[in-house]
């Protein structure tokens, strides 16, 4: 059962383990759009682990990320980008919010508590006369895009305008990070998903100066632990990396939806990182993969649609054909 207060999520894995066995590392938790060959850590120094993070290192980790997500923007680095969500409220008065949905479901619960009066939308137009506007690009769960023209065509018809870039690392293309220091213009980086190091807990806002600095001192004097900083600014600067994973999870999402069709599954969308099929009873392939300790993503109000990410290795590839083949 779901816990009071918390939202539909993927990556919900002990309640798969409650209802069909197994050790966490029994399964296979395709139910995220988290990157299954994560990036590798290396050493991490011990005194990341036992010292304060000093302000030089915490900026070394900003200048990394403007590196990866190519802008010269005010940047901060926060637990996440969930935790630059929990703190959207705090950059204005409460006021009407328009949301592009469906999407991350995260946006609404967060500002409706917060006393914003929420809307979700089905278009972009619809986003015109918000004082905060939200768009996910790519969109979670069905992948929608929007270019950058269009999205900052927006921009002068509202308050504010939030862009989640969860899922852009792989379509740098997509992005408004470089665009990011207009005001009234914020957007959000994930770390984890692409890295594939969820647990790290690393995420950044890029936006203009006077958004940027309500963040930082909302989240404190140090927002994110040593071990992230050492990581992340490893990681945000290894271009090889993040060009040859590109390449890769391209090639996956072909392999899968290839998989889908032979099923006879519609491909509704998807990112670099999931999948989105219509099947004739998501509910039920969520629990013919489970049996086989494979854990996928449904939706309450949408019983057809199935989400996957992508597997790692081919071990994986294999588990899930042959469950698939069930």
């Amino acid at each position: 059962m779901k816990e009071r207060g918390m939202r539909e999520h993927g990556g919900n894995l002990d309640l798969a383990q409650q209802r069909f066995g197994g050790r966490a590392e029994d399964w296979i938790d395709l139910s995220t759009g988290i990157n299954r060959l994560p990036y590798p850590v290396g050493v991490v120094s011990a005194r990341a682990w036992s010292a304060l993070p000093p302000r030089a290192e915490i900026e070394a980790l900003h200048q990394a990320a403007q590196h990866a997500y190519r802008t010269r923007a005010p940047i901060v680095a926060m637990g996440g980008a969930q935790a630059v969500i929990q703190l959207l409220p705090q950059l204005a008065s409460p006021g009407r919010a328009r949301i592009l949905a469906p999407t991350y479901n995260e946006y609404a619960g967060v500002l409706s508590a917060a006393g914003w009066e929420v809307q979700e939308v089905g278009q972009l137009d619809g986003l015109a006369g918000a004082d905060l506007a939200i768009v996910v690009n790519p969109n979670n769960p069905d992948g929608r895009c929007h270019s950058p023209k269009d999205l900052l065509a927006l921009l002068p018809r509202v308050g504010r305008l939030v862009i989640d870039e969860s899922f852009a690392d792989a379509d740098p293309q997509l992005s408004l990070a470089p665009e990011a220091d207009r005001p009234g213009l914020l957007v959000l980086r994930s770390f984890g998903k692409f890295y594939g190091l969820a647990g790290l807990r690393l995420g950044f806002a890029i936006g203009h100066a006077a958004d940027v600095a309500k963040l930082m001192a909302a989240s404190g004097p140090w927002p994110v632990s040593g071990a992230a900083i050492a990581i992340g600014s490893r990681a945000l600067r290894d271009d090889a990396w993040a060009e040859a994973t590109s390449e890769r999870l391209a090639r996956d999402c072909i392999r899968l939806d290839e998989m889908a069709r032979a099923l006879g599954w519609r491909i509704v969308g998807g990112a670099s990182l999931f999948r989105l099929y219509e099947t004739p009873d998501a509910f039920a392939v969520q629990e013919t993969l489970a049996r086989a300790h494979i854990w996928s993503r449904v939706f309450a109000k949408e019983p057809t649609w199935l989400r996957l990410g992508l597997p790692g290795s081919e071990a994986e590839w294999a588990r899930l054909a042959d469950a698939l083949a069930r």
